[in-house]
């Protein structure tokens, strides 16, 4: 029984030991095969690049497709998407000098400022109007602030009275549109047009367009308009004139006094009225 016992051992441990070694030896040329697999790969991906970037591609795909989407958020569209900026240096030359020069002087970050220049730019080359003139209408009008609103309710960049020329609106989405820097200087270059070509002229179309058309004084606001255009002008061309900045009307300290009775005789003073021209629009 004892004999028979020690051969079934000998016999189990011949087994394992088989196995053990059919295994290392499965095992051995495995990896030798990968090995080789490896090395013929690499040497194909050498001398085939074009293999080896059909397989990055194919590679990133798979990485991609295995991306978890983003999770949703109350941005969209994305910040990218609605910001009305660009980079000055993105601008050719002459564009970049303007933008840059108006952003020292009324103290706007530049890359806005870039988008309106380029924009000034194109309607300028669309409608024959110079686009430092139209920038230095916006620079007068409002100091390059979309959001300036007067008084008697002219609006944005280029202060254009809204329920004047509310209709000049509805093909960009309507008079909130007013707001939007781009579509505030278009509205306010056709407003602006309209004005030339009914005065005869661009200083009588300024008057035209402040709303001082009939009358004796449009308190220096052509003038304005037109020293600032002679000063990018300049910029354009090369020179750099002082960027000082505009001058801030003092607000006059009231007095207690009694108020002056208005005469019968006297006609009410009309409020100053921007970019108005009822009779045009």
């Amino acid at each position: 029984m004892n004999k028979a016992f020690d051969a079934t051992a000998r016999g189990l441990r011949t087994f394992a030991s088989d196995v053990a070694d059919g295994f290392f030896e499965i095992t051995h040329n495995g990896f030798a095969l990968v090995g080789l697999a490896i090395v013929f790969a690499a040497l194909a991906l050498v001398a085939r690049p074009d293999l080896r970037q059909t397989g990055e591609e194919q590679l990133m795909g798979w990485l991609q497709s295995r991306k978890p989407a983003p999770e949703a958020t109350d941005l969209e569209p994305t910040a990218i998407v609605r910001t009305t900026a660009a980079s000055p240096g993105d601008l050719p030359k002459q564009q970049a000098a303007v933008a840059y020069w108006l952003s020292k002087k009324y103290r706007v970050a530049a890359e806005p400022l870039s988008v309106l220049v380029a924009e000034a730019y194109h309607l300028g080359k669309r409608t024959k109007l110079d686009p430092t003139l139209i920038l230095a209408i916006m620079a007068v009008e409002s100091s390059f602030n979309p959001f300036a609103q007067s008084q008697v309710g002219a609006q944005g960049l280029m202060q254009v009275m809204t329920r004047v020329h509310g209709d000049k609106y509805e093909s960009a989405g309507g008079t909130l549109t007013a707001f939007d820097p781009v579509t505030n200087m278009r509205v306010g270059v056709k407003v602006l047009q309209e004005c030339i070509a009914r005065a005869g002229s661009l200083e009588g179309g300024l008057r035209y367009y402040v709303g001082a058309a009939n009358l004796e004084d449009d308190g220096g606001y052509a003038g304005k308009v037109l020293a600032e255009h002679e000063r990018l002008l300049q910029v354009a061309n090369g020179r750099n004139p002082p960027t000082a900045a505009p001058a801030v009307r003092a607000q006059p300290i009231p007095v207690a006094t009694p108020p002056k009775r208005q005469q019968a005789s006297e006609p009410a003073a009309d409020p100053q009225k921007v970019a108005l021209l009822s009779e045009v629009s």
